[in-house]
């Protein structure tokens, strides 16, 4: 009883680790410490910049920087309650998982190796908190992967109609996108439109 305590605990630990970690890098972002060049970087060639630094440069810019930060404050805050923490996570994994990719892209060798480690043994804990629930985790999967068929029995010859509701589909966003270069660019559109037709 007493192990199993304490492996119970080691899993917490872990869990308030990842968000501990989650929240700090996304408050960072949103707060602006984290990415972003200095005014020396700003009027240095780009030749003549890292790629560390060139990353973070681009990385400044929103909405992106804003997303990963609320992104990660959200999958922080979902890993410290009972109820969510298996859900905080699985979306533990696809954010750990770039931050890695990212890194092992741009850092200096010194820091690729350190973010090795440090990241990879972030992507393990998350590994055995998901191996310790294993039953609940194996339980949602097989609820994902039984995902009923269509509702109704249909005739083959209907699903002929498929490509035709496909491209249907990809066109209707044409449709907003319209309506909003009629009222903020009107002119252009109108000129685009005439020299299409």
């Amino acid at each position: 009883m007493k192990k199993y305590l304490q492996i119970d605990l080691i899993i917490l630990a872990m869990r308030l680790l990842l968000a501990f970690t989650l929240w700090n890098y996304g408050y960072s972002k949103l707060t602006g410490g984290q990415f972003g060049i200095t005014e020396l970087e700003l009027n240095t060639p780009i030749k003549d910049l890292s790629l560390f630094r060139i990353s973070w440069y681009l990385f400044k810019y929103e909405p992106f920087n804003s997303f990963i930060g609320i992104s990660q404050i959200i999958t922080a805050i979902l890993l410290v309650y009972k109820k969510t923490f298996l859900l905080g996570t699985l979306m533990a994994i696809p954010i750990f998982l770039n931050v890695l990719m990212v890194d092992l892209t741009i850092m200096p060798f010194n820091f690729k190796v350190a973010f090795f480690f440090r990241l990879s043994f972030y992507l393990i804990f998350i590994g055995l908190i998901l191996w310790y629930h294993k039953k609940q985790i194996t339980t949602a999967f097989k609820n994902l992967i039984s995902a009923p068929n269509l509702k109704f029995v249909h005739n083959k010859k209907w699903f002929l109609i498929i490509p035709v509701y496909m491209l249907l589909l990809e066109i209707i966003n044409v449709i907003p996108q319209m309506i909003f270069h009629l009222i903020f660019y009107s002119d252009y559109t109108i000129n685009y439109l005439k020299n299409i037709f």
